[in-house]
Parts: C-alpha cells; structure tokens; sequence
C-alpha cells in the first residue's frame, strides 16, 4: 500500500493525462467498434455491461438467445477482450486521476487519499462481471440464476462505484476551480 501512495504522490499531469487519453481511446474503441458489432445481433436489447440498474435471469435468457450462435461468439472474443482490458486502465487513470486532484487542493496525505481506491473497486467489479457474463456466454443454453444474480450485483457495485466516482471528482475539481481563483481576487483586492 506504502509503494501504491508514493507512485500517487508523485503523479504528474502529463503522466495522468497520458493515462487518461490511453484509457479513453479504449473506450472509445468499444463504444465506437465491439460493442456496435455486438449489439447488432441483439435486435435492440442492451448487453449485460451496459445495464447499470442489473437484470435477471429472463432477460439474460431473452438476450443470449437472440445474439445466437455468431452474437454469443462475437460478445465472448471480441468485446470481452477489450473489456478486459478497460479495467485495468481505468484503475490506473482514475485514481491518478484522483490523487493529481487531491494534491493540488493539498489533501492527498488526509483520509481523503483513500478515495483514489474507489476506481479500484469499480474495476475489480468489472473484472467480475466480465467473468460472469463469459461464465453465461460459456453455459448457454443452462443459464444459472445464482450465476446471473451475481453477475447482476457485480454490475450494479461497478456502475455505482463509478458514478459515486464521477461525482467526487466533480466536487474536487470545483474545489480546486475555486482555491486556484482565490489567490486571483486577493491579488486584485
């Protein structure tokens, strides 16, 4: 943990913003490419990572039967690779992210350093998910409600997670907008 806290501490904004654009082209890699060509065998249902509220058994039925041999195929070694990769650079970026953040308002050596393990917890979730959903992929046409139901609460913690993530951000990054403007009115006084 010590060895994790002294590569935050010495985050920079180049090496975060390095992260971020490598992360981001990923993602943009899956919304742009694996996901469409997954979804075009799901007749206009949603896949399983891209339900943050969870789903159950009757709908994961309904979908893997519709995606078909070919959609199955497609969803296991096409989108789950990238997505597999996804995780790890979201836990890398997002909590440098998080910790350039909290040492420019001067509260990263506080609690407050432990916010930077939530993008850890949302991609250790992903992880889980991902192996839910090829344990699904793997099974069909035996899906397990025990399987699914996991799979489900894995997907919610990893939506959640991320979202209570964002929104942390946003209130640091608001602020540091408003610590980096003070010094400017005080001057201006």
């Amino acid at each position: 943990m010590k060895s994790v806290k002294v590569l935050l501490n010495n985050m920079t904004g180049r090496m975060v913003l390095m992260l971020f654009v490598l992360c981001n082209l990923v993602y943009v890699g899956m919304l742009m490419v694996t996901i469409p060509q997954t979804m075009q065998f799901a007749n206009g249902m949603d896949l399983l990572d891209m339900m943050p509220m969870g789903y159950d058994v009757d709908y994961v039925s309904k979908l893997l039967t519709i995606l078909g041999e070919e959609g199955r195929y497609v969803y296991q070694w096409r989108q789950i690779p990238v997505d597999m990769m996804y995780p790890f650079l979201f836990i890398l970026c997002y909590s440098a992210m998080m910790a350039y953040v909290l040492r420019k308002i001067k509260k990263l050596r506080t609690s407050l350093w432990y916010l930077c393990l939530i993008p850890l917890i949302a991609g250790l979730f992903d992880y889980a998910e991902n192996f839910g959903i090829i344990g699904l992929l793997n099974s069909y046409p035996n899906i397990s409600l025990s399987l699914v139901s996991l799979t489900s609460v894995f997907s919610v913690i990893k939506s959640t997670s991320t979202t209570l993530y964002f929104l942390i951000l946003i209130v640091l990054l608001l602020v540091w907008g408003i610590q980096s403007m003070r010094p400017k009115r005080e001057q201006a006084s």
